[in-house]
């Protein structure tokens, strides 16, 4: 997955490398009162909520300081810029803007990148001067935020967001020569093995009327239209209250396994017993676990009335798991050949779907008009106002939205919102996370 870098930067002793151990998670980079400290470039990952970056941390930018290694860390700060997709310009809120922060102002703006202006150590009401002077450095408006508390970090989270706009989360995040993975799961005796067969063509498993004949998920790899696929066969997963034995144990472990490195998960469910308690306890843990999801109804050659059937499990499906509407169901017949051409096609899609990338501006745009439909609802007498949405990665389909009051917004608002997602841009069978968030006035008192 493609990850934003992120150069954080300003003059010597704002709090940048504060700032930079607090995204990266752990004390990296030295901090000390003193200025000068970070004099080369450092890089780490780091986290913000559920957004991942590539940070940089960036030597203090001074030119009044004279000699071949300030010469350098400048060099080095600027190119950091030049590097970045997006910059943190750090002032101290307390100390408020200098010339050396106009100077370097300047340079940023000169350099076309998006900036983030913040305004460091502004817990409390200390740093109100130096915030109220930062609105004249050109860079936006500025964010109050305490790099040594972790105040202001929500705001400066969707700042980032809103600054790094439609980038392309996705790109570079499938290795080309890759295989594409998919987990064929199901009941026991459900036909996953003979499934499997048929489609590669061969008896590469063993299959028999017993239940319980595959114990370990097994890799088969083939070519579909010239693209490499690797299924794994796993066992059948039984009521966690029936499981006594040990190695079935540890085939219900492997099965699991097998599920969190596939990207697409096969559900074979027997036509004769459909949507048992098994299955959707099954389809739910595959999207939980944000995996693609389509179910294969084997056995078809077994029932007379094979449209009313289908049409009748297609009602049932979309009624008890909701939130996989859309997700394919592809009637087959393994030992007759039948249906076995339509599964691929779909595997396909669901894949496509699982990498999508929305854009900032559209999202936005869709946003307003769900909104305008239909307003979150007011929670004792104060309603909610979201904010900002931007997605934040794809494999699953991840979106954040900004939102007053966060924490009171009902699980049937968010539904609805998810609903419209998969319907305005077109996302059926996969799962799509929603997070909302509010960020912190860091004016409110404390108690």
């Amino acid at each position: 997955m493609a990850i934003p870098k992120i150069a954080v930067i300003g003059r010597p002793n704002v709090g940048k490398s504060t700032l930079f151990n607090r995204l990266a998670g752990k004390p990296l980079a030295i901090v000390d009162d003193r200025p000068g400290v970070t004099r080369d470039r450092r890089e780490a990952r780091g986290r913000l909520g559920d957004l991942e970056m590539l940070l940089v941390d960036t030597a203090g930018w001074d030119t009044e300081a004279v000699g071949q290694m300030e010469n350098e860390m400048r060099d080095q700060s600027e190119s950091a810029i030049q590097r970045a997709d997006i910059c943190l310009f750090v002032i101290d809120a307390r100390e408020g803007v200098t010339a050396l922060d106009r100077d370097f102002a300047d340079l940023v703006r000169r350099s076309g990148k998006p900036v983030v202006l913040l305004a460091n150590k502004a817990e409390g009401k200390a740093g109100d001067l130096g915030i109220a002077e930062s609105y004249g450095l050109g860079l936006g408006e500025p964010i109050p935020i305490s790099a040594s508390h972790g105040e202001g970090m929500a705001d400066l989270q969707v700042a980032i967001i809103q600054g790094l706009g439609d980038f392309d989360y996705s790109d570079g995040e499938e290795d080309e020569n890759a295989p594409l993975r998919i987990a064929v799961i199901g009941r026991p005796n459900a036909g996953k093995s003979t499934l499997i067969n048929a489609l590669i063509g061969e008896k590469r498993l063993i299959t028999g009327p017993e239940a319980g004949i595959t114990r370990d998920a097994i890799a088969v790899d083939f070519l579909w239209d010239g693209k490499r696929v690797r299924f794994h066969d796993t066992a059948g997963l039984r009521k966690r209250g029936k499981v006594n034995d040990r190695l079935e144990r540890m085939s219900a472990a492997d099965t699991l396994r097998a599920v969190k490195f596939a990207e697409v998960v096969l559900l074979v469910i027997d036509v004769e017993y459909p949507l048992e308690k098994q299955d959707l306890h099954l389809a739910d843990m595959v999207l939980r676990e944000g995996r693609a999801l389509a179910l294969v109804v084997a056995k078809m050659d077994k029932v007379m009335n094979r449209e009313a059937v289908m049409h009748e499990l297609q009602i049932e499906f979309e009624r008890l798991l909701p939130q996989a509407k859309g997700a394919p169901l592809i009637p087959v017949s393994a030992l007759k050949g039948k249906g076995l051409d339509r599964i691929m096609p779909a595997v396909a899609r669901l894949h496509h779907d699982w990498n999508a990338k929305v854009k900032t501006r559209d999202l936005n745009d869709w946003l307003q008009d769900m909104i305008a439909r239909h307003p979150p609802p007011a929670v004792n007498g104060r309603r909610m106002k979201p904010k900002y949405m931007a997605q934040t990665k794809s494999r699953p389909p991840t979106f954040v939205l900004m939102c007053s009051r966060a924490a009171a917004m009902p699980e049937a608002y968010k539904r609805y919102l998810i609903g419209g997602l998969r319907e305005a841009f077109d996302l059926p069978g996969v799962p799509i996370r929603l997070i909302v968030k509010g960020g912190k006035n860091p004016y409110v008192d404390k108690d």
